[in-house]
């Protein structure tokens, strides 16, 4: 699992006075740590990164990419309503495939209480992973990732995987990458 927090806000995760901090302050755009555990990396943009992008950069690192924000963006989405801090949902009934709250509320989506946490992760995992598979189908266009129907994900799967099984060597193959670029000329 991948998260993204939002923030629209200005954050800072480098703190004064440590050398990544100095790099940036001396003109760095780009400011990498690394060490044998974790990397991160603080970029300087010139617009706000969209959650494809961001989403894009993980996605062969994870199953699933769950985001904090992102309100006005198309994809689907969990809505939390605590009563105490009022009554209305920000979510339309159309957007929302859970709602999470510590009252009943009369949409036809899944509902969970407050700590139901599994409930959550399993209606996700029903939801957007597939169970009993071995298998993981991503594709991306443009360093965009495209969220496949499964229809779309297993004709790519089945399609890839008779090519490779022609080539000698490939039969077995474990992780393909494939690249297509648009012909010249």
């Amino acid at each position: 699992m991948g998260t993204i927090k939002h923030d629209a806000h200005r954050f800072d995760i480098d703190k004064p006075g440590k050398d990544s901090w100095r790099h940036a302050q001396a003109g760095s755009r780009a400011v990498a740590i690394s060490s044998p555990e974790k990397v991160a990396v603080i970029k300087q943009v010139s617009r706000e990164v969209t959650l494809d992008e961001l989403a894009s950069l993980v996605a062969g690192e994870v199953d699933i990419v769950l985001c904090e924000g992102y309100k006005r963006s198309e994809k689907p989405k969990i809505e939390v309503s605590r009563q105490a801090a009022g009554t209305e949902l920000l979510c339309s009934a159309e957007e929302l495939i859970a709602l999470v709250s510590d009252r009943r509320h009369g949409l036809d989506v899944p509902q969970f209480g407050l700590d139901d946490a599994a409930g959550v992760a399993g209606l996700l995992e029903e939801r957007f992973l597939r169970r009993g598979e071995a298998e993981d189908v991503a594709l991306l266009v443009d360093g965009r990732y495209i969220m496949l129907k499964p229809f779309a994900r297993n004709m790519l799967d089945r399609t890839v995987r008779a090519l490779l099984s022609l080539l000698d060597g490939c039969e077995q193959a474990k992780e393909v990458t494939l690249t297509l670029r648009e012909k010249r000329g």
